[in-house]
């Protein structure tokens, strides 16, 4: 008889209803756990691929024998890096722009959304509407040059910088978020003889802590993923390229790179393999970005869901 309470003893409780686990939920979530792992995997394999080539033997990664195991483990890859022609340079320049401009943006989109959020900002719908028209309409490669180009923001560092402050879609996800928050701290601070600018100080920046994270990350990985601008902006200054940038005039010449390589350090002849030379700069590109988004996932999700509310 004890036997018998224990097997219709109930198994789960959600939201204080007890209920019985059945065949068909064990399924479900043998099936659904099995699918997210495979879905986990495959996102994750070809970092984990590419990172496993660049610390084995550079011999075997030439004959394709890496696979899942690292054989023959060095950094002597990563180390020989320091020595490749300006790509420390081009590493300074993504590095700051990254941090400046990204720093920028979001204290642009913070203080901007949040302007767009009060009644008493002089043609408030107006400048709203024409900041979302931007978003939909482009002058395109040539007059977008030309314009940069007499604006003397080509060949320029801060041509990294400037376009990028203002960010129409980010601006709307700060408004969004901060239309949810509640209005009677607002107007309790101005009771109290707040101004504008220390309302947003004191009050809206720090309560819209999750949805300027995650603006932060989309900024941040623009900036850091970015080719574009300088490919095209800054083709007469080398010393202004970015990382992205140098690592596609690797890929295009990873024979040279090879050579340079050699040269400036004690690396096996392993290196010259142009296949470990690709992946060992792709690794480089990925690693920063894959370190800092753990730390902002918990205030991306929160934020990107909290600014898709309402429009």
């Amino acid at each position: 008889m004890a036997v018998a309470n224990k097997k219709c003893r109930p198994k789960m409780t959600a939201f204080g209803i007890q209920y019985r686990m059945t065949a068909g939920d064990y399924v479900f979530n043998v099936l659904n756990v099995t699918f997210f792992v495979l879905f986990t995997f495959i996102c994750i394999f070809p970092f984990y691929y590419l990172f496993i080539n660049t610390i084995s033997d550079n011999d075997l990664v030439g004959m394709n024998m890496i696979t899942l195991i690292p054989k023959g483990i060095h950094f002597s890859n990563y180390i020989a890096l320091r020595d490749v022609q300006d790509f420390g340079q081009s590493v300074i320049i993504t590095v700051s722009r990254t941090i400046l401009g990204t720093a920028l943006m979001v204290l642009a989109s913070a203080y901007a959304g949040y302007l767009t959020t009060r009644q008493l900002m002089w043609k408030r719908s107006f400048w709203y509407r024409a900041m979302v028209i931007t978003m939909y309409f482009n002058a395109g490669m040539i007059p977008t040059y030309l314009n940069m180009m007499s604006l003397g923001l080509t060949d320029n560092y801060l041509g990294y910088i400037i376009p990028g402050i203002v960010a129409p879609y980010n601006i709307i996800l700060v408004k969004t978020y901060i239309e949810s928050i509640p209005g009677e701290l607002e107007e309790s601070a101005e009771i109290d003889g707040a101004t504008v600018m220390q309302t947003f100080t004191k009050i809206a920046l720090p309560l819209s802590k999750p949805i300027l994270a995650t603006i932060a990350v989309f900024g941040a990985v623009g900036n850091w993923n970015s080719l574009q601008d300088s490919l095209i902006y800054m083709a007469n200054s080398p010393s202004l390229y970015t990382m992205q940038h140098r690592l596609y005039i690797y890929l295009n010449s990873s024979s040279n790179l090879a050579q340079a390589m050699q040269s400036g350090t004690a690396v096996t002849s392993g290196m010259l393999n142009n296949k470990v030379i690709k992946y060992t700069i792709s690794m480089v590109t990925v690693i920063p970005i894959a370190l800092v988004y753990p730390f902002m996932q918990r205030y991306f999700e929160e934020g990107i869901m909290m600014g898709a509310v309402k429009g």
